[in-house]
């Protein structure tokens, strides 16, 4: 994403929105974490180490911004509240941040993930 002023120009990579982005979804309730996308995902993190953007994809069209989250949501949660909550607080969370407006948030629930009764 690119914006021009008279004073320079502004860049803001897909990985820094996405960073923002997965930032928000572990803060909301029933997240237990992130899930890569896909096996080539999660094959490129274990030989990258990078987690900073698991789970997150991000497109720029047209000055749009659409995300794609994959996360693993803890077992006895309503999902569909969850996946709400989740867009929300990503959408809220990457507006605020950028001054744009996100076109589309869409909530892959990968697994869910029972915690131990301790």
């Amino acid at each position: 994403m690119t914006e021009q002023t008279r004073l320079g120009r502004i860049e803001v990579s897909p990985a820094a929105i996405a960073s923002i982005a997965s930032h928000a979804v572990l803060k909301s309730y029933g997240v237990v974490g992130m899930a890569p996308a896909n096996v080539r995902d999660g094959i490129v993190e274990v030989l990258t180490g990078d987690r900073s953007r698991r789970g997150v994809q991000v497109r720029l069209e047209d000055n749009e911004i659409r995300i794609d989250l994959y996360v693993v949501i803890e077992y006895g949660t309503r999902i569909s509240v969850v996946a709400h909550n989740i867009m929300s607080a990503v959408k809220f969370s990457v507006e605020k941040a950028l001054g744009v407006p996100v076109k589309e948030v869409n909530v892959h629930v990968q697994a869910l993930r029972v915690s131990s009764a301790d």
